[in-house]
């Protein structure tokens, strides 16, 4: 069964169109990877999904709920939580008071959110930094700290948009296992990575949009041999290199 559907999305800005009719869906307990060049719609296509953006055409269909249009926060409580490219913790805040922020998605009670912060935490191998504000943090640990606070909502679906950028590769080892574990435990995951070795380990399927409209889906393997994909973003050398 489908946890996500986008069907035949399209979101104009303007002249521009940024991505052009669109589908997908995501499978219960499924990693979908999302890959293009730069400028391909990726983030616009993350963003129509999380609530960011309200498609110029086209329905999101999440949990069996056409929920397009609807606002993040609303999202966020039906479980669908993502993260963004560029990490911004509450600076003055610790580790654990940023996660406990994400937890008042499901409850109000401040005891029940701090419980859930700290066992998310100690699932991402962070409960020792709990008292640790951000600043003083790696970008290996903002990077998981910007995870902790989405699986702090306790999502059904988690977006994670390029939460590998910038990562040596032993830190981008780290995530792959992360990323695992969650899919382990029943998590859905939809991905977008440049770091091909990374995306290509952890995805079931992969769909691939160039100037906003896909051109390919399937199986790693699959996709890493399709011709167009080898055109458009992999280069002609990919399968040599």
């Amino acid at each position: 069964m489908n946890l996500l559907e986008v069907q035949d999305v399209t979101m104009r800005f303007g002249g521009l169109i940024a991505v052009n009719d669109l589908s997908l869906n995501i499978g219960k307990g499924q990693i979908l990877g999302l890959i293009g060049p730069n400028g391909a719609g990726k983030s616009t296509a993350f963003n129509c999904v999380a609530g960011l953006y309200n498609p110029t055409a086209g329905k999101i269909i999440f949990d069996g709920e056409d929920v397009t249009g609807q606002k993040p926060w609303d999202l966020c409580k039906k479980g669908l939580a993502r993260t963004f490219q560029i990490v911004k913790p509450f600076a003055s805040m610790t580790v654990l008071d940023n996660v406990t922020v994400g937890a008042f998605a499901i409850t109000d009670r401040r005891d029940l959110a701090r419980k859930k912060a700290m066992e998310v935490l100690e699932l991402l191998d962070m409960a020792d930094k709990r008292n640790a504000l951000p600043g003083a943090l790696t970008i290996a640990d903002r990077k998981r700290l910007e995870i902790a606070r989405a699986l702090a909502t306790d999502p059904k679906l988690l977006l994670l948009d390029e939460v590998m950028a910038g990562l040596r590769p032993t830190e981008v080892d780290d995530v792959i296992e992360i990323i695992r574990k969650l899919r382990d435990r029943g998590m859905t995951i939809f991905v977008i990575e440049h770091i091909m070795r990374a995306i290509m380990a952890l995805s079931d399927e992969i769909v691939v949009i160039h100037f906003g409209k896909k051109i390919c889906r399937g199986k790693p393997e699959q996709v890493a041999q399709d011709e167009n994909v080898i055109k458009a973003y992999l280069g002609e050398n990919y399968g040599t290199a």
